[in-house]
């Protein structure tokens, strides 16, 4: 901790560089694990053959839909947290804590059912080839039925996380990083006296990563002295309202990711009709691009906490602040993104065993997506703002914006008009027309908002 500041008081009154680098540091190093472990998983599946990379890539949709679910449900723990304690309301913070547990349970069940029931048919509308379809649907019957560990793990980091704890959290992902690397080559490729289980294996791999992460978080929440917030097992009670504001928080950021699984899926119809390799070069991106995208949502992580804090304290100069360093360190990392994917995309492919097919169209993907990185740096932190202050609505229409009305049909017309090579260019045009839409929004919150709380301030001076 701080010299000088408690765990409560830091978010309003530290200075925020150094507030938002102490609270964003763990998180950014946690998903750049998850991120790099996400990479090596690919990078191992390939080596088995280019038709194993396809299955995990066609799975990867359904994985965000699992990723946008307990995203949500994170987000309307942390901001629901993290705005009590700015408004000094600790024990309903820890009901917050307490729900947000009950829903993780909700939706791990509803997950696991739906996975079990749909998969086969998810993957049998991209692809008749029989051994994509057998791998992808154990893969995605595996990471369905297993979810409870990713789910219950993220409710836990946001309990954490929204009490202003960005290091457990960080632990507990470097946990699960850690089991997954080690798991992944042994169950893919048969080591150690374990059977060859190709993409099964790299699918029992990442939930056993998961659910270790799972019971790390739960002993920290259960045990751990130092925690702000209790969690009451034997009290709990039923609280609608509380269940109400994590959703209405909630479902928005969950749609948001939602959205980006529809995307991909039709994403991956559009390219279809370019073959297999089209799909896998896509795949490829996704998982490389996290790279760079994780961080920053690390970062947004980190900022979260300190935006819900000082808009319950009404102060608005701090808000800002946070806001314009968010962005300033978001865009560096977008910049970074930018040069790796520009001058090192043949390198990257190798690592995935590219062919020259996937070789060619895979370069062009780079160097043409990478460029939409730079606005993104700047529209994902204020979009950010939106979900801590609850007006997650505002974000999901941005995402939804972004990449189902702007994307795709500008994907569709580039691939129409010049072929697949500039189909990517859809990325870049629906980024820029996302950040005006992001900023004007911004300024609006500025002005109705947190301009008037000084206004506020400056009328009750002077009747004093």
């Amino acid at each position: 901790m701080e010299k000088g500041y408690s765990r409560e008081t830091k978010m309003g009154e530290m200075p925020i560089p150094k507030l938002l680098v102490s609270m964003a540091l763990p998180a950014i190093i946690s998903m750049f694990v998850q991120a790099m472990y996400n990479v090596v998983d690919s990078i191992f599946v390939a080596q088995v053959s280019e038709n194993a990379l396809t299955a995990v890539s066609l799975a990867f949709p359904v994985q965000m839909v699992i990723v946008s679910c307990f995203v949500g449900m994170g987000v309307g723990i942390n901001s629901g947290i993290s705005r009590r304690l700015g408004e000094g309301r600790h024990k309903d913070a820890e009901q917050v804590a307490e729900h947000g547990f009950l829903i993780a349970i909700i939706l791990s069940v509803i997950l696991a059912v739906l996975g079990g029931l749909f998969s086969h048919g998810f993957v049998t509308l991209f692809t008749d080839n029989q051994e994509i379809i057998a791998g992808c649907t154990s893969y995605l019957m595996i990471c369905c039925v297993f979810c409870f560990g990713s789910i219950i793990t993220q409710a836990g980091f946001s309990m954490l996380q929204g009490s202003g704890d960005m290091i457990q959290p960080m632990i507990g992902q470097l946990i699960g990083a850690v089991v997954n690397i080690v798991l992944d080559p042994i169950m893919i490729f048969g080591l150690l006296g374990f059977p060859a289980m190709g993409v099964t294996g790299a699918a029992v791999a990442t939930v056993a990563g998961q659910i270790v992460a799972m019971i790390y978080v739960l002993c920290v929440v259960a045990f751990r002295k130092k925690n702000i917030l209790k969690v009451h097992i034997h009290g709990f009670k039923f609280d609608g309202t509380i269940m109400k504001d994590i959703i209405a928080v909630g479902l928005p950021a969950a749609v948001m990711q939602g959205i980006a699984s529809f995307m991909v899926t039709f994403y991956n119809l559009i390219l279809t009709q370019y073959g297999t390799t089209a799909i896998a070069v896509f795949g490829v991106f996704f998982k490389v691009q996290s790279f760079i995208f994780m961080p920053v949502f690390g970062l947004c992580q980190g900022a979260m906490p300190i935006y819900g804090y000082n808009y319950g304290a009404r102060k608005a100069d701090r808000f800002l602040q946070n806001a314009k360093v968010a962005c300033i360190i978001s865009e560096c990392i977008m910049i970074l993104g930018v040069v790796l994917f520009q001058f090192f995309p043949e390198q990257i492919f190798r690592m995935f065993n590219a062919s020259d097919d996937m070789m060619v169209l895979g370069v062009q993907c780079f160097r043409v997506i990478s460029w939409s990185f730079v606005t993104a740096g700047i529209s994902i932190p204020l979009s950010n703002a939106f979900q801590a202050v609850g007006k997650a609505y505002i974000s999901m229409f941005s995402s939804f914006l972004r990449q189902m009305i702007l994307l795709l049909p500008f994907s569709w017309l580039f691939s129409y008009l010049w072929g697949v090579d500039w189909i990517w260019l859809g990325f870049v045009v629906s980024d820029v027309l996302n950040l005006i839409y992001v900023g004007v929004m911004f300024v609006r919150l500025k002005r109705k908002e947190l301009d008037t709380w000084g206004q506020h301030k400056g009328m009750l001076s002077a009747q004093g």
